[in-house]
């Protein structure tokens, strides 16, 4: 299937005007980090056909951009990242971007090509972690709930390497990027990878030997979503856009290019924000931005 991509940063239009209830051909742009996945099709085409909207999607290959073009208004909208990303981008920059409709909750595995299971590791086995701030805690939050490492107070949505008071393999972080050649390189005996990184190296989900619980109250963090400028948090035609991704035609699409790991979150826009500006809290608390 032959995925068409407008990719470029456009002058967004205007935020759900006169003009759209006139009828006026309405372009809304939105960065993501996985355009060619075909939902995304699936998804613009559902936009045409629903709400006569031509989705134009913003693909970045960089996890740091999508956020500044968004405040930046290069884009109307993204969808890319969890809570805790979000919060962290809004401390640290000192923005205000807030989610306005969840999509997916995605467990972040531990992959191995060598074991089987967890308890087959051996003693000191070579694991790779994201080193970004972000995932490099919710690595290390999945070796705790392996049984691998012990965390100082139990851990949190900030803890460090250094926050690890015992363990019983070795931990190296690496680009979370590179997580995965890692593994396949053979040069760790298994490693934390996001899944857009897994998916892109086709490494079946049999490989996967822990992850963490989406249904867990640590998973709040790590909901997905569509994020808006705060000014344009209540825009309607925004908000039924972010709806719009719980099409079941959609959810059919994500599933099969996740490997049916996507748990889909009916977490509304207000309970998202709570959870964002708690977050945001909590970091600025573990001296985030400082």
């Amino acid at each position: 299937m032959v995925v068409a991509i407008i990719v470029n940063i456009a002058k967004p239009a205007d935020a759900a005007g006169a003009s759209r209830s006139a009828g006026t051909p309405t372009t809304v742009s939105i960065g993501v980090s996985d355009a060619s996945q075909p939902y995304w099709q699936v998804y613009s085409a559902l936009a045409k056909k629903k709400l006569g909207v031509t989705v134009k999607l913003v693909n970045f290959s960089d996890y740091s951009q999508p956020n500044p073009a968004l405040a930046q208004k290069q884009t109307d909208l993204n969808s890319f990242q969890h809570v805790e990303f979000l919060a962290v981008y809004n401390v640290t920059n000192h923005q205000d971007l807030q989610p306005i409709g969840a999509t997916v909750t995605v467990p972040l595995p531990l992959y191995s090509l060598r074991y089987s299971s967890v308890s087959a590791l051996p003693a000191n086995a070579k694991i790779a972690i994201p080193n970004d701030q972000v995932n490099q805690a919710r690595g290390l939050l999945v070796l705790q709930s392996a049984g691998l490492v012990t965390l100082r107070d139990g851990g949190t949505a900030f803890s460090t390497i250094n926050d690890v008071v015992s363990k019983k393999v070795e931990i190296s972080t690496v680009d979370a990027a590179q997580t995965a050649g890692a593994l396949q390189s053979g040069s760790v005996d298994a490693a934390i990878i996001n899944n857009n990184f897994a998916t892109a190296a086709k490494l079946p989900t049999g490989d996967r030997i822990a992850k963490d619980d989406p249904s867990s109250s640590a998973a709040r963090n790590y909901v997905n979503f569509f994020a808006a400028r705060k000014a344009d948090a209540k825009n309607p035609l925004y908000l039924k856009l972010a709806a719009l991704y719980h099409d079941p035609s959609v959810e059919k699409a994500v599933q099969e290019a996740d490997g049916g790991v996507a748990v889909f979150s009916d977490a509304t826009a207000a309970q998202l924000q709570a959870q964002l500006k708690k977050t945001e809290a909590d970091a600025r608390a573990a001296g985030v931005g400082k």
